[in-house]
């Protein structure tokens, strides 16, 4: 399998982001959603060239899960990879994105972790500081943290640990199919953010609004060819 080549991170950059990664993170809250929400967001980005970023969002109906709008924005990207700190080479072009959209949600479901981060700041928590907005995480694969596998039905989930912390949990969204990680991003808790990535899945792997995110991310990617 093809895997690209990225060169060895500037140390300075590294501080740089960790320092603003770390700021962010006292910004961070966690708590239960002030009002049960009407529209849910989903959003997912992809790189179709190293240097250019494709961002989606899509707006639902809460709890109808009706597809209300899709919007994309397709950019250059400035800043290079750096493990750790995917977001900051996506938060820019989401905000873009974002201001395009003309039914503005209640609460974001990022494509990507919240706090389930090595540093508790996730593309989840680092979009939903800079809105300040409700968000959470529905991710693919672990980053960090260690949890037990769950039962094979839907709806099956466990605790995913971090030192004894619990940055989120693993989520059966199907029967016998790989499950997601879920973690808050930032003003909503890990009891709501389970609740909702389980009211929006609709007997696919992924909830619907970070699978019609990720949907729409490949078709728009069609257009730009």
């Amino acid at each position: 399998m093809y895997r690209p080549y990225h060169p060895p991170a500037d140390p300075i950059v590294v501080r740089e982001l960790t320092r603003q990664q770390e700021e962010m993170r006292t910004r961070v809250r966690l708590e239960p959603l002030v009002a049960e929400p009407t529209l849910i967001a989903g959003c997912d980005s992809s790189f179709p060239t190293p240097d250019t970023i494709l961002s989606v969002f899509v707006v639902l109906s809460f709890p109808k899960l009706e597809l209300l709008e899709k919007v994309y924005h397709h950019d250059v990207v400035d800043l290079p990879y750096v493990p750790g700190f995917l977001a900051f080479r996506e938060a820019p072009n989401l905000l873009r994105t974002y201001e395009k959209l003309q039914h503005k949600p209640d609460l974001i479901m990022v494509d990507g972790h919240g706090i389930a981060h090595p540093r508790r700041m996730g593309i989840a928590s680092h979009l939903g500081v800079l809105l300040d907005m409700p968000t959470l995480g529905i991710a693919k694969q672990r980053l960090t943290g260690r949890y037990d596998e769950p039962a094979e039905t839907a709806g099956s989930h466990t605790p995913l640990l971090d030192k004894g912390e619990l940055i989120g949990e693993v989520l059966r969204t199907k029967d016998r199919v790989q499950p997601v990680f879920v973690s808050p991003g930032h003003r909503c808790d890990q009891v709501s953010a389970m609740r909702l990535a389980w009211a929006c899945t609709k007997g696919y792997k992924l909830p619907e609004p970070t699978r019609l995110a990720d949907k729409w991310t490949q078709e728009f990617k069609k257009e730009l060819k």
